[in-house]
């Protein structure tokens, strides 16, 4: 596809599963006002529940930034507008001479039903998080810094789902349509190369202290609007083969 043209719609994949926090997860939020004995750095809540969410577009760049490390060439890593097709697919591209829409759309995540009940009848110290307080020490005078950082605990799950747009891109050889489903399997293996590195990463801050380490499973994917092009099913469900995700019954 030429930068800046958009191609054709053929359907949409919905991607869905569960993202578990293994130990606790922050991902912060700025504070115009904080009375005292406020947490010093308090995690993103869902404004009409109060309960933590998880913001589609942390999950997007901490995706996009593994495979670009995961992929780069030399030791140094390359600028946006140099990530390889794959990214630049599934991502977006909106570079000073490359602009391109991305296929992956992200949701942010909601904690489940399970969870919200499991945690709400707990005595955390916030609701549904707790307070890790920490020191940051000066190693000159021994002086102490004392802080409060409010995570999610351990243990809490969120409902992930991701839509994945099917696009079939005109080649410069005419007669080859299996090259749009080629392009939909090497994002798709993207995709779940994304999803394993980071669960030997980690998301959201203070990663390098242990915080953020997530598991993601029961990952299913079902097919919407397919339409005239459902008879490419099958060639779509062999992208799927030897991946983590199960179609959806």
């Amino acid at each position: 596809m030429m930068e800046g043209n958009q191609a054709v719609l053929k359907g949409k994949i919905v991607i869905t599963g569960i993202l578990t926090v293994k130990t606790g997860l922050h991902i912060g939020v700025g504070s115009d006002y904080a009375p005292i004995g406020a947490v010093d750095s308090p995690f993103v809540r869902d404004p009409l529940t109060h309960a933590p969410i998880i913001p589609g577009s942390s999950l997007k760049g901490k995706l996009r930034i593994l495979l670009a490390k995961n992929r780069a060439k030399g030791y140094i890593l390359n600028s946006l507008e140099q990530d390889d097709a794959v990214i630049a697919r599934l991502f977006g591209m909106a570079g000073k001479d490359k602009v391109r829409p991305a296929r992956l759309q992200f949701y942010d995540l909601f904690v489940t039903e399970e969870s919200q009940e499991l945690f709400t009848s707990l005595d955390t110290d916030t609701y549904m998080g707790e307070i890790k307080f920490e020191n940051t020490i000066n190693r000159l005078s021994g002086a102490a810094n004392p802080r409060q950082i409010e995570r999610v605990p351990a243990g809490m799950k969120f409902r992930l789902k991701l839509v994945y747009n099917i696009e079939l891109e005109q080649k410069k050889q005419e007669n080859q349509q299996n090259d749009g489903i080629t392009d939909i399997k090497q994002d798709l293996q993207a995709l779940e190369e994304g999803l394993d590195l980071l669960e030997y990463d980690y998301l959201g801050g203070h990663g390098s202290r242990g915080y953020g380490r997530v598991e993601f499973s029961d990952l299913t994917y079902s097919y919407k609007f397919l339409g005239e092009t459902a008879s490419i099913e099958s060639d779509l469900d062999e992208c799927f083969t030897s991946l983590r995700f199960k179609k959806s019954k």
